[in-house]
């Protein structure tokens, strides 16, 4: 059970994210288990990565979250409310305290709006303030997102702008509200290498200005130990470690974080040809998982007659590093 302090903005506890499968007329054929059983806690103004590989159940744990996905069980609590259970008018409230930056900016924006009425229309949904208090309001969120002189972009339409400042753009509407929480999925994979930093350092000032939480979506560790503050480690809909970032990255306890290490490519011409320890095999099904440690089929440190047979529980191995794996009993 997790324990609730005072600074957790949001709490998941056990959750389970099944899709149904079904047979033409034989009902049922089974569930894809895409998150089962996560649990974490996230404090104020602090940034978590979220890193798996594609099918490790990450996205849909975020779309949980937000509220387009309803859990199998489980809880989702957001300052002390139960988001799953909430009425509609509780559900407006939070949805204006949660922001999303999604992974393709240009397809995150409406391609006949111009810019200004893109910013300025959470605010007209909202019922926020008059005409000119917006446009306040938006001059100031394209301020911030380093989009400037601001009446240059206000007339402009998402196809006039470089991929770096769409994402600018995707951000600023993410954030105009004043959200408590934003969750960004995977913001720089789409981008130029020499954008990336621009986004993840404006993101990272953002926070620091507003105390923004923010959950980082990513497939990359290199950006969510520069990024983060702690990293959750997801596999076949579990999470296997967390840890503060600079100690999972040097000190990884789980095979699997060991795996995503070694996958990582070598800059270093000389050693870009040594020998990578990856585990061989591919994902479980996550239709049919396998027993026990879902990671014991590719694991090169698998215990006989325990990995295969029980599912290992979250073993505390440090002050703030918790990983699910037998070898800490």
């Amino acid at each position: 059970m997790l324990e609730m302090n005072a600074d957790v903005l949001l709490s998941v506890q056990d959750l389970q994210v099944w899709f149904t499968l079904r047979r033409f007329g034989f009902g049922i054929a089974g569930y894809v288990r895409a998150v089962d059983g996560v649990s974490f806690q996230l404090r104020e103004g602090e940034a978590v990565a979220i890193v798996g590989e594609s099918g490790s159940g990450k996205s849909t744990l975020m779309r949980a979250i937000l509220g387009l996905y309803r859990p199998r069980a489980g809880s989702i609590v957001f300052e002390g409310r139960d988001v799953p259970r909430l009425k509609p008018a509780d559900l407006r409230w939070y949805r204006t305290r949660i922001g999303y930056v999604q992974q393709d900016p240009y397809g995150a924006l409406p391609p006949f709006m111009t810019i200004q009425q893109i910013l300025e229309e959470p605010l007209i949904i909202t019922r926020r303030e008059n005409g000119q208090q917006r446009m306040e309001r938006v001059r100031r969120a394209l301020e911030e997102v380093k989009l400037t002189p601001v009446e240059d972009f206000l007339k402009k339409f998402p196809h006039q702008l470089s991929g770096g400042q769409q994402q600018r753009v995707v951000i600023a509407r993410a954030t105009i509200l004043n959200p408590k929480l934003l969750i960004a999925d995977e913001p720089v994979s789409m981008l130029d290498a020499s954008v990336r930093l621009e986004i993840l350092s404006l993101l990272r000032e953002l926070q620091r200005n507003h105390r923004l939480s923010i959950l980082y979506i990513t497939h990359d560790l290199s950006t969510a130990r520069h990024f983060s503050e702690r990293i959750f480690v997801m596999y076949a809909g579990k999470i296997v470690e967390k840890a503060p970032a600079d100690e999972l990255i040097l000190n990884p306890r789980h095979p699997y974080t060991w795996a995503l290490l070694a996958a990582i490519p070598e800059p270093d011409p000389q050693n870009a040809q040594r020998f990578r320890e990856v585990p061989p095999g591919e994902p479980p099904s996550l239709v049919a998982p396998p027993p026990g440690c879902r990671f014991h089929p590719r694991c090169p440190k698998a215990i006989p007659g325990l990995c295969e047979v029980r599912e290992p529980p979250e073993f505390r191995i440090g002050p703030h590093h918790e990983v699910a794996c037998w070898l800490y009993e």
